[in-house]
């Protein structure tokens, strides 16, 4: 076992989320250099780290501003000193308004919105926050998610934010699915063109997604930003979507084998309280163990990874700490509280995952 799995094991603990900042400061200037090389803005989205010290990381790598998906996200940022948030998320209700409408006195506040209903709600918390709030009309291009269905829509509710007292239209915001440019950009033609009809311009155009940053950056006819969470740590789904290698995988779970009941099998002490249990890009089993890359996790219990060793030679034993990359970063880091900080071999020690569980 290499010394730092044994200090950590030691000192620390398993199961351990352990982020190597070497990998995650390559995965910061690589996105930089994409969105540079292209000339549009980066804004990365903190919903994969959910962390102060990352978010400041990136930032001081260039970035324009930070995404947050939920208020109590940017909550958080702009007490740290952000001061360009923009949520990507529809926002409702009188107490969510009363807390945008304060946030607005610590940051520059752009928000999301796809509904009239939206829309009438956050014209409510510019009036009580006496600022304007800009607003992206986000439209769906494909990926049957969130967002208006037609370039109609959009320019009705573009329409209807210019028409609202202390809203102003900003631009159009989506996430285009990998394989959906071509649609995207006749959506964003027709939608354009209908902007100009009625005398207005989207000045932002933004677009999203890590696996998007590998071919499809800078293809959105007029995008001006880009939204990628987890490309700062990335994980066994980016490695499938053909944007990152395991060597770009800076975060890992530090596991220990504590059950060997059978010759085929296993149990890891980390167990669904941990791991994710999504399986996009076609993926099998619950993660990548790199010292056991022909072992699987089959399936999970609260506190049990089920180790399935069946096409293992080199089988783990009782006692042996494991690195495993989980199949989707960004749940893994909202349910574990802490980070052990590594970098390299050298342990730097632990942080707590400022905005865990901010989800309202």
């Amino acid at each position: 076992m290499s010394n730092l799995k044994t200090r950590i094991a030691r000192e620390i603990g398993t199961p351990a989320m352990v982020v190597d900042l070497e990998v995650v400061e390559r995965n910061i200037a690589r996105v930089q250099a994409l969105c540079d090389e292209k000339g549009i803005a980066n804004r990365p989205h903190i919903k994969t780290h959910k962390s102060v010290f990352f978010a400041k990381g990136q930032m001081a790598g260039g970035a324009a501003g930070i995404t947050c998906q939920k208020l109590s996200e940017a909550e958080i940022m702009a007490e740290a000193g952000f001061d360009d948030i923009f949520i990507s998320y529809n926002l409702l209700g009188e107490e969510k308004m009363a807390r945008l409408a304060r946030l607005t006195e610590k940051a520059r506040m752009s928000v999301a919105a796809d509904n009239p209903t939206v829309i009438a709600d956050l014209a409510k918390a510019a009036a009580m926050a006496g600022r304007e709030i800009s607003v992206l009309i986000e439209c769906d291009t494909g990926r049957k998610r969130a967002g208006v269905e037609t370039p109609a829509e959009a320019v009705t509710l573009a329409k209807m934010v210019e028409m609202s007292p202390g809203l102003s239209f900003a631009g159009l915001m989506m996430y285009p699915p990998e394989d959906g440019i071509a649609a995207t950009n006749r959506f964003l033609a027709e939608a354009l063109a209908g902007l100009r009809e009625h005398g207005l311009e989207a000045r932002v155009i933004s677009s999203g997604g890590t696996p998007n940053l590998v071919s499809n950056l800078g293809q959105v006819d007029g995008q001006t930003e880009h939204r990628a969470g987890t490309s700062i740590f990335n994980d066994r789904m980016m490695i499938a979507a053909g944007f990152a290698t395991e060597a770009d995988c800076a975060l890992h779970i530090y596991t220990t084998v504590v059950s060997r009941g059978g010759a085929e099998r296993g149990i890891l002490d980390a167990g669904s309280k941990v791991f994710t249990s999504d399986t996009g890009w076609g993926l099998k089993g619950y993660g990548h163990i790199l010292e056991h890359p022909q072992a699987a996790i089959g399936q999970f219990a609260e506190e049990h990874g089920f180790l399935d060793l069946a096409r293992c030679n080199d089988r783990p034993q009782i006692g042996d700490v494991v690195r495993v990359i989980p199949n989707h970063v960004c749940p893994v880091v909202n349910v574990v509280g802490q980070m052990v900080l590594v970098r390299g071999e050298e342990l730097i020690g632990t942080m707590k995952v400022d905005a865990r569980g901010a989800l309202i």
